[in-house]
């Protein structure tokens, strides 16, 4: 039977439905889908998408952090985005906040997500 674990973190929003923040399997991490929510207030950052982007990749590291790695352990990502034509300021955010080599990724245009958010990511991570 695999070595599993259920990661927590206050520095990331905690979960809005039933589900954990991530959860490790041996040394591979399965992070739950964040969106823009500021952790301390559990409201969206601001309407702005690249301010949104930003703080989805914050909320991430946060949970990679608490499960003693960083975004660059991500080895999968999944992005959601209600209007594709902001896909160009994700690549601009991931840029600032990735190194290469860059995870694998998939982009979705949704129509909607959870709270209004704009974005959404979800990631597996390898430590």
């Amino acid at each position: 039977m695999p070595n599993r674990a259920v990661i927590k973190t206050d520095k990331a929003p905690a979960a809005i439905g039933s589900y954990s923040q991530a959860v490790k399997v041996d040394n591979t991490i399965y992070l739950s889908g964040q969106i823009p929510l500021v952790p301390e207030t559990m409201e969206l950052i601001s309407d702005d998408f690249r301010e949104q982007a930003v703080q989805v990749f914050k909320n991430l590291q946060a949970v990679c952090e608490a499960a003693n790695g960083s975004l660059d352990h991500i080895v999968k990502l999944n992005l959601y985005l209600t209007d594709l034509s902001n896909f160009a300021t994700v690549n601009e955010v991931m840029t600032e906040l990735f190194t290469k080599p860059f995870p694998a990724r998939a982009a979705v245009g949704v129509s909607q997500l959870p709270r209004g958010a704009q974005f959404e990511a979800e990631a597996v991570m390898v430590i």
